[in-house]
This record gives C-alpha cells, structure tokens and sequence, in this order.
C-alpha cells in the first residue's frame, strides 16, 4: 500500500512537469532548469587615500628646497637668509613627543658647537596642532622659553614642508650642505643611536657626518634609522 502511493505520487509529478513543459515555448523549456543568472560584477572603487602615491621626498645628494616658515618671534624664517651659512642642521621635531624631549639637551649642544662653524640647527615643528594641541604655536614659544633653545623653532603651518623632505617621525634629522646656491642633502637620519641615555651612545651619527663635511671627507653613514613618534 505504501510503495502504491509512492508511485502514484511519482506519476502525479511527472504529469505536472510534462502539463507544464507543453505551456512553455522551446526557449523557455532550455531554461527551465537553468542555473539563475550571476548579478552583474560592478568593480569596486577603491580609497584614493590608501592608492595615493606616496611621497618619497629626498635622498642622499638631492637638491633641498628653500622655505618660509614662521618662527617662534613671529618672523619668517628661510635658509637664504643665512648668508655666510656652510650648511644646516635641519631638525624636525616637537613638543609632545618623549623622543624629542629626550634630545633637547643634545640639539641646543649641537647648535651652539657648530653653528659658529657654518652649521646652525633649525627647527622645524612638523605636527598639526588640531591632533596634537601640545604642539600649538602658543606652546611651541613655551617650551622654547623654558629650555633656552638658541636656534629657531619654525611651525610647518599646512604641513608642507615635512612631505617634501620626507620626514616621517621627530625627531627626524636632515643634514644639508651649501654649494653653488643650493641645500644638498648629506645625511638623513637620527642624531644618535641611544635617545635614552646621551652618555651611553656609540654612534654620534649627525656629530660624526658634520666633522666629515667640515674636513672634506667623505661621510661614513649617510642614513640611519630615525627613532621617534610618527608626525601627524
């Protein structure tokens, strides 16, 4: 009785499909079991932010580029200004950052030693003060005040000019020379190998390139890795 009514049940589809087949012309009777059609592939478009070129900025014997930013004082500040200069200690750094801080002892040093030797240190505060309220121009004076700084503290309003040399952390050191009217690079960098502790360093790597370029001789190591807080 049981296998009877599966077999009716059988016969019973089998009419329905063949009922249904006759109503549809030979077109639709190919489709009929078709697999369903695949929606349309639109590509995706991705963020112009992560497909951005990247801004390479510049390597060891690139021409720098002059600027004019405003300093600490309220004046503008560039490198054509400085007319008997040799070349430039050009430091990106900060207020906030602990790696900064920990080498301001060690910059006003570096400036106050070589800039009556032709290389006077610049700095140049990289940061947006919307992210970092720290680093606000107001404050930048502050903390100038506090620790005597003896060598411009310039603010990259707009951030333009930290891309172009292709600073990435603060500190960040560009060593630039003089020569026939332009600022070529000579060392990129860190100043030392140890930011926690100036009495335990072993590779004074900037102090080390600048007595190469006052002696004529050729820089040992003209990069380093620069230890710092990424500039934002």
């Amino acid at each position: 009785m049981k296998t009877l009514k599966i077999l009716i049940g059988i016969l019973l589809a089998a009419l329905a499909i063949a009922i249904v087949s006759g109503m549809l012309d030979s077109h639709d009777r190919e489709n009929l079991y078709a697999p369903p059609p695949v929606p349309k592939q639109y590509p995706i478009k991705e963020s112009t932010q992560e497909n951005a070129t990247p801004i390479k900025g510049y390597g060891i014997g690139d021409a720098a580029t002059d600027f004019s930013l405003k300093n600490i004082d309220g004046n503008k500040t560039s490198l054509k200004d400085y007319k008997y200069a040799k070349g430039f200690v050009l430091i990106f750094t900060c207020n906030h950052c602990p790696y900064s801080v920990a080498y301001e002892d060690r910059i006003i040093a570096l400036d106050k030693k070589y800039k009556n030797l032709g290389y006077p240190v610049i700095a140049i505060n990289p940061n947006n003060p919307k992210e970092y309220p720290a680093d606000s121009f107001e404050l930048m004076k502050v903390r100038a005040r506090e620790k005597g700084f003896s060598f411009p503290y310039l603010l990259d309003e707009g951030q333009k000019i930290y891309p172009q040399y292709g600073a990435t952390k603060t500190p960040h050191v560009f060593l630039l020379q003089k020569e026939n009217d332009e600022y070529l690079v000579k060392y990129i960098g860190a100043i030392d190998d140890n930011y926690q502790d100036a009495t335990a360093v072993k590779n004074n790597y900037l102090e080390n390139a600048l007595q190469s370029l006052l002696s004529g001789a050729a820089i040992d190591v003209t990069e380093s890795v620069a230890i710092g807080c990424r500039i934002k």
